[in-house]
This record gives C-alpha cells, sequence and structure tokens, in this order.
C-alpha cells in the first residue's frame, strides 16, 4: 500500500503531466457570486435595453445629449448676435493671441497668415467688400459668405472665439503684407469708431 501523503490528498486529481499533478481545488465563494452577478446584470440590462426598449441605446442617448448641446449653443448664439451692435474690438493681449491662433487654424488658409489675401480677400487695406466697420466683420464672419466659398462660422466657433478673431483681424488694418491681393472694392467711406 502506498502511504504517500502527497499522492493520496484528495485535493490532488489522478491524472499527471510531466510530474505534475493538478489541484482541485473550488473556486472562492466571492468570486462565485460576482459570476453570478454579472450574469444576473446582463440578463437585466438586456430585457431592459434591448426586449422592452425602457433605456435608450446609445445613438439615442448621443442624439438627446447633442439635441440639449444644440438648444445650448443656439442660446448662446442668440445672445452674442443680440449684443452684436455694441460690440468694440479687444485691445486685451489675451484675447488677441487668442484670435491669432483662431485665425491661423481656421482663416490663414484663406487669407494668408498675414492677412494679405489668397482665395478670400485682403484684410490688411481699406477695400472691404461686406462692411468696413467692427461689427460688419463680426457679422461676415458668423454669417459667412457662402457664395463665395466662405464658411459660416457660427456653428463651429463659439462667440467669445469669433469676437476674439474679429478683434485680430481689426489689428491687421493699416498693416503692410508682402505682395497682398489687390482691392476687389470700393474703398469704404471711414466709419467712425468711438473705440479708437
Amino acid at each position: 500500500m502506498n502511504n504517500d501523503p502527497i499522492k493520496n490528498d484528495p485535493l490532488l486529481l489522478d491524472h499527471e503531466a510531466d510530474g505534475i499533478r493538478e489541484l482541485d481545488n473550488n473556486l472562492p465563494s466571492w468570486w462565485l457570486w460576482l459570476f453570478y452577478i454579472t450574469i444576473i446584470f446582463g440578463f437585466i440590462y438586456m430585457l431592459y435595453y434591448h426586449v422592452f426598449g425602457a433605456g435608450d441605446l446609445m445613438a439615442a442617448e448621443y442624439e438627446k445629449e447633442m439635441k440639449i448641446g444644440n438648444e445650448i449653443k443656439a442660446a448662446s448664439l442668440a445672445k452674442f448676435e443680440a449684443t452684436l451692435g455694441t460690440l468694440q474690438p479687444s485691445k486685451d493681449p489675451q484675447i488677441l493671441d487668442q484670435g491669432h491662433q483662431v485665425f491661423g487654424n481656421l482663416c490663414a488658409p484663406c487669407h494668408r497668415a498675414d492677412g494679405g489675401g489668397l482665395v478670400g480677400p485682403n484684410l490688411c487695406d481699406d477695400y472691404w467688400i461686406h462692411g468696413s466697420n467692427f461689427v460688419d466683420n463680426v457679422r461676415t464672419i458668423v454669417n459667412g459668405v457662402p457664395e463665395k466659398g466662405m464658411l459660416t462660422w457660427k456653428g463651429v466657433l463659439k462667440p467669445e472665439e469669433i469676437e476674439a478673431v474679429a478683434s485680430y483681424i481689426y489689428t491687421l488694418r493699416g498693416t503692410h503684407p508682402v505682395n497682398p491681393k489687390p482691392p476687389e472694392n470700393q474703398q469704404q467711406p471711414e466709419v467712425p469708431n468711438k473705440y479708437d
């Protein structure tokens, strides 16, 4: 009779591979309960969302959040457009820096980095197609000029970004870029600006 305690251990299985015997150990009860809970949760989740349709799936939840976000954006733009007539160009260096960054990323491909004009018009001279005062510039940025290829930025930029980039563009007036685009319209009469 074999009295080897290791060979007679009831937790060891009978089979052996390369001298190693497998331990027949039960899983911990916490692990089993966690496993059962995940099965129950998965079943309830499937019933709630997919069978009964009581909850919104990801696509519907996304649409609901987008609708709320668009309403917030529309309200913000409406408030911004209501104050449009009283806007003045900012001289705050941080706002001008933000406007410069926005201009460099979004406007420079058409107006060049120096504002001299490429596909879009020259922003440095006194020949303005869509109005020469600051409010006209803001309106042009907000509404765009789709018939000439300029995007409507009100759905893309936040109101403070629109004001910042318009303020930056205002600083380009009177600068002399290298090889600017020729004037595209009659020179606008100088509009007195109480900000200057």
